[in-house]
């Protein structure tokens, strides 16, 4: 536990210092100011999440890249470091000081003590509990690769799925310190579910909370999410990445259309952060969706710059998984195959490609037989909707009731020309989209949950707000939340209860590791499983089976080819 907390406190200072010069640098000349202080530490991490992947294309992502890290922090220091300074001083002074009249002591301390007991609680979760089946399949030999040769050609040759290429696994290289020669630490996943349970609790306990925001019901999903990951998300699997991410650019999309945000700026970063996501993992591809309405506004001012401004941060922010994608397994996107664009002799065979893909969707259908894929949505589906638990189908029964009343909704905005429904139609119609394509791809709950969950909440809850003025005498969202978050709280409560330990207080949970067997491969020592699949962390390098000799070259930096070449 004191080790996360130690990782995250140097996690904070990085990621504050660049997301700072990063959100300065773009919002000058624009004559924007930032209104979100959880801004500069998101736009830290994705800052952090592009250089790591630029990183490790030509080195291994260890000491040196931090030491640069600091060398870059540093400099930026240099430049705004009295701006940063004036900043913390303002929220300090706000914090403790008082900048309104009758704001007593007791509620300035409310927020600070919120934000150490949820520091406390989420580093003891990221210091115990439980390792996801795929971290240990290979989640922790994709970071260990990273950390010990950056990336490697062919590597999916080895072992298919280290090419799911992942920014998240780059990400948390950079910030495991196993170049110290102790343990590889996986605190960035904790870290980043912090992050989003201060944005959620702080406001929800908002001084001017009068009445409910559309916001305020993804807020309350996203407090529900971290509930039940809470227990997993010391491994770095990149659907929480995903999910966390997503959950805040929806919280902080919807503050600026509540506070009625008229510059582009905002909406244009958050879509920045957009493509950061895409690049932690393919099925939240779909949030790109939002970038219609910074564009649109773009368009219509006519800044013709700020266009390429975003084009570039966008293009610089994808660039780099797109060359490890390439690199890992000759493929722009593996395991998909429709962008047929090069002719490496370490690409991983179409014929092998295809099958993982295929794989990866008859999966999440909830089924392992691939020689079903074909099998129309009519056949699959009512197995998949009997394998969900009972809360999950009162979810899909609300999210798919919501499509009708969204399209509703849009007809009626169409017939009275609400344009001022347009921006609720967006973000709507965007979870609506990535919620179809997920359910009839592959819906596995942990790729899409969040469209599972906050579909409804958007829909139903923006019913609600037209009409609670006049229907909700009684405030039934305050007595709906009591009930719902009493019973969440108890069932967190007894089931953390349980399986507390007093074990990780110092040092987090190491990844588990498994029996395996040794064997010699160019005079270099590989490893499989004696039994299952799963390796973990510390034999290494590692794969599910034993390998032939699909050496590209000498060394392991030469890569690897199919075993065909």
């Amino acid at each position: 536990m004191v080790s996360v907390i130690l990782v995250w406190i140097y996690m904070v200072i990085t990621c504050y210092v660049t997301g700072y010069t990063c959100l300065t640098l773009a919002c000058t000349k624009a004559g924007y100011s930032i209104k979100k202080d959880s801004s500069y530490l998101f736009a830290g991490i994705a800052f952090l999440t592009v250089y790591a992947q630029f990183f490790s294309v030509f080195y291994k992502v260890g000491l040196a890249a931090n030491l640069i890290l600091l060398l870059v922090c540093g400099v930026c220091l240099l430049f705004y470091g009295k701006q940063m300074g004036v900043h913390l001083k303002v929220r300090w002074e706000e914090q403790w000081k008082g900048t309104k009249e009758g704001n007593c002591s007791g509620r300035r301390l409310i927020k600070p003590l919120l934000l150490l007991l949820l520091v406390f609680v989420f580093a003891y979760g990221t210091s115990t509990g439980i390792i996801h089946y795929d971290t240990s399949l290979y989640h922790a030999q994709s970071i260990r690769w990273i950390e010990e040769y950056g990336v490697v050609p062919g590597l999916g040759n080895l072992h298919t799925r280290l090419a799911y290429n992942s920014a998240a696994f780059c990400l948390s290289a950079l910030y495991s310190f196993a170049f110290l020669g102790g343990q590889s630490y996986h605190c960035v996943g904790g870290f980043l579910a912090l992050l989003l349970a201060v944005v959620c609790f702080t406001g929800l306990i908002r001084k001017e909370f009068k009445k409910p925001l559309l916001s305020d019901f993804v807020r309350i999903m996203g407090i529900y999410y971290l509930l039940i990951i809470f227990d997993e998300m010391i491994s770095p699997a990149s659907d929480y990445f995903m999910v966390l991410m997503v959950f805040y650019i929806l919280i902080t999309w919807l503050e600026l259309l509540e506070r009625k945000e008229a510059s582009y700026m905002p909406y244009g970063l958050l879509c920045v952060l957009c493509v950061s996501v895409v690049t932690m993992k393919l099925s939240g591809a779909l949030i790109l969706l939002l970038t219609v309405k910074p564009a649109v506004m773009l368009i219509r001012e006519k800044r013709g710059k700020a266009i390429a401004g975003f084009l570039g941060a966008g293009i610089v922010t994808v660039l780099p998984f797109l060359i490890r994608n390439v690199i890992l397994s000759g493929w722009l996107v593996y395991p998909f195959t429709f962008l047929d664009l090069f002719d490496f002799d370490f690409k991983i065979p179409k014929g092998v490609a295809e099958y993982d893909s295929r794989e990866i969707q008859v999966w999440g259908r909830g089924y392992s037989d691939v020689t079903r894929y074909e099998e129309p949505i009519s056949q699959w589906m009512p197995g998949w909707v009997s394998s969900l638990d009972g809360i999950n189908k009162v979810f899909l029964l609300l999210a798919i009731a919501s499509l009708f009343v969204l399209a509703g909704i849009c007809v009626y905005a169409l017939v009275k020309r609400k344009k001022e429904m347009l921006d609720f139609l967006l973000v709507a119609g965007c979870m609506a989209a990535s919620f179809l394509f997920w359910l009839t791809s592959a819906p596995l709950i942990r790729y899409g949950c969040i469209y599972l969950w906050v579909l409804p909440m958007l829909v139903w809850g923006y019913v609600y707000l037209q009409i609670s003025p006049k229907v909700d005498k009684y405030k039934l969202y305050l007595v709906f939340l009591l009930l719902v978050g009493c019973y969440k709280t108890v069932a967190f409560v007894s089931e953390t209860a349980e399986s507390a330990t007093a074990e990780y207080l110092i040092a987090q949970k190491d990844y588990e590791n498994y029996e395996t067997v040794s064997y010699e491969l160019q005079g270099y020592t590989f490893y499989y499983p004696a039994h299952g699949d799963q390796t973990g962390y510390e034999d290494f390098p590692s794969s599910p089976v034993k390998a032939e000799d699909i050496f590209r070259g000498d060394r392991i930096e030469d890569g690897f080819v199919d075993v065909i070449h």
